[in-house]
């Protein structure tokens, strides 16, 4: 098991900057950083990997699309090209980064909404434009994680049977799903058995508390769920995905309007020996 910390609690835009920062997150002991992926070239994600290998941190990439002019579900056959361009180059600037997984909400525009559930069209134009995006993942040594969404922030799919759906029908190697604690806690009845029951679809976790906080100090069942994935055999990344006011955009689009820890590195700390000291319980 490898524990990472996702780098939205601070920014989009990874660089330089951050290095005493990410210097911080080694020390304390994670074994890598999520980084987003959401604008630059991928010689920016190369300089970037240097770095971080130099401080000894392995790496994922996340990303999403809130453009609806990129919408891959969309009916205009332009606007689900423009997504998979869009897709394309972040693969191209996770292969840079060097890290071999991109996750997020990546079949749907955040925050665009019908008034309906899902129509078998966009089903349809869903698992077309996911086999196209797997098939340039698959040139460039990375795998998608597909992450279903609360009702609030997508509509296309909310829970992970839905997810494994769309999995299944998409039906290509590279393209997986993710499991995240905080939108599971939301939709699913049982969020302990949509682990379990979809595991072998699932490449990537986000530890993500119920108030997108200081995991551990919350309602999301860390016992239960800790045992489930390890007596799963999973044994790959558990992420810590949190956020803050700081960005506003992402803010916005997460729905978060309030502080939920005093500082960014009770997050990350008390996050880190929460992980920790519930995987080895799980035992």
């Amino acid at each position: 098991m490898k524990i990472g910390m996702c780098m939205f609690l601070w920014t989009t835009a990874v660089t330089e900057e951050h290095e005493g920062l990410l210097a911080d997150i080694r020390q304390t002991g994670f074994d890598g950083v999520e980084i987003p992926i959401f604008g630059g070239k991928p010689d920016d994600y190369r300089r970037l990997g240097a770095l971080l290998d130099r401080i000894g941190l392995e790496r994922t990439a996340v990303t999403a699309m809130g453009d609806p002019s990129m919408n891959l579900i969309s009916p205009d056959a332009a606007t689900r090209q423009r997504g998979i361009d869009y897709m394309k180059w972040a693969i191209d600037c996770a292969e840079a980064l060097g890290a071999d997984r991109l996750s997020g909400p990546l079949h749907s525009t955040l925050g665009q909404f019908s008034g309906s559930g899902p129509s078998a069209t966009e089903i349809q134009h869903a698992i077309s434009t996911q086999r196209a995006i797997g098939d340039h993942a698959g040139r460039h040594g990375v795998t998608i994680g597909l992450e279903a969404l609360n009702r609030f922030e997508c509509y296309l799919v909310n829970t992970m049977a839905g997810l494994a759906a769309l999995v299944d029908a998409v039906d290509h190697p590279n393209i997986k799903a993710m499991y995240d604690t905080f939108h599971c806690n939301i939709e699913e009845a049982d969020p302990i058995a949509a682990f379990t029951r979809y595991r072998d679809r699932i490449v990537h976790v986000h530890i993500s508390e119920n108030d997108r906080g200081v995991p551990g100090r919350g309602n999301i069942p860390w016992a239960e769920t800790f045992r489930a994935i390890r007596q799963s055999g999973y044994d790959d990344w558990l992420t810590i995905e949190a956020f803050g006011r700081s960005l506003k955009d992402l803010a916005a689009a997460t729905k978060v309007w309030r502080d939920f820890s005093d500082t960014p590195e009770e997050v990350y700390r008390d996050g880190f020996n929460h992980i920790r000291l519930g995987w080895e319980k799980a035992a």
